[in-house]
């Protein structure tokens, strides 16, 4: 039995396991750059707010990393906090729909992503359910571009449900939806 927080190898030989962000975020940022498709400047913004998310308290980071070292996919999170940036947005959207609740005892995913070379095989999954499974909140919540995308697949076979739909965010081209899911979240 794996405990939480311990590295555990994947079939294909990525390694699941923690990891400093902090110390890893240019690696972390060039992972998203292509999963999401970012510029050097965007990149350059949200280098200083992972590292800025990174000094909250209980905030947690997961990698996948191949045989080698190299950074192939992360996840982050932590505990919600109604007065940070991200519960500010999404609130109004959540209570237009009666689920404002969600905001309260929860563990916020903040980013997940895989090396496009590295996606369709379970790593995303292996690193959402490894940072959730430690955490002591009984429920997730997280923000999705709001289309119909591999993402949302798996968030929705892991039990997440949409709470909100076309969330804007300022300066995001596109809505978002906002998803929370029971805690463990759903295994095949």
């Amino acid at each position: 039995m794996r405990l939480p927080g311990q590295a555990h190898r994947r079939p294909d030989d990525i390694m699941i396991g923690p990891v400093d962000l902090s110390a890893r975020v240019d690696e972390a940022l060039a992972v998203q750059a292509l999963a999401f498709g970012l510029g050097a400047d965007e990149v350059a913004v949200r280098r200083q707010i992972v590292l800025r998310h990174l000094t909250h308290p209980g905030a947690r980071a997961l990698g996948a990393t191949t045989l080698q070292g190299g950074l192939v996919g992360f996840v982050y999170g932590m505990p919600n906090d109604r007065t940070h940036w991200w519960s500010t947005v999404v609130e109004p959207y959540l209570r237009a729909r009666g689920q404002e609740s969600w905001l309260d005892d929860c563990f916020v995913i903040t980013e997940l992503h895989v090396h496009p070379q590295y996606q369709n095989r379970g790593i995303g999954r292996s690193l959402i359910t490894g940072l959730t499974d430690g955490a002591v909140e009984p429920r997730s919540i997280l923000s999705a571009i709001d289309t119909d995308s591999p993402a949302r697949g798996l968030y929705h076979s892991l039990g997440y449900q949409d709470l909100a739909r076309q969330v804007l965010f300022p300066s995001a081209p596109m809505p978002y939806a906002v998803m929370g899911a029971l805690l463990p979240l759903r295994r095949r």
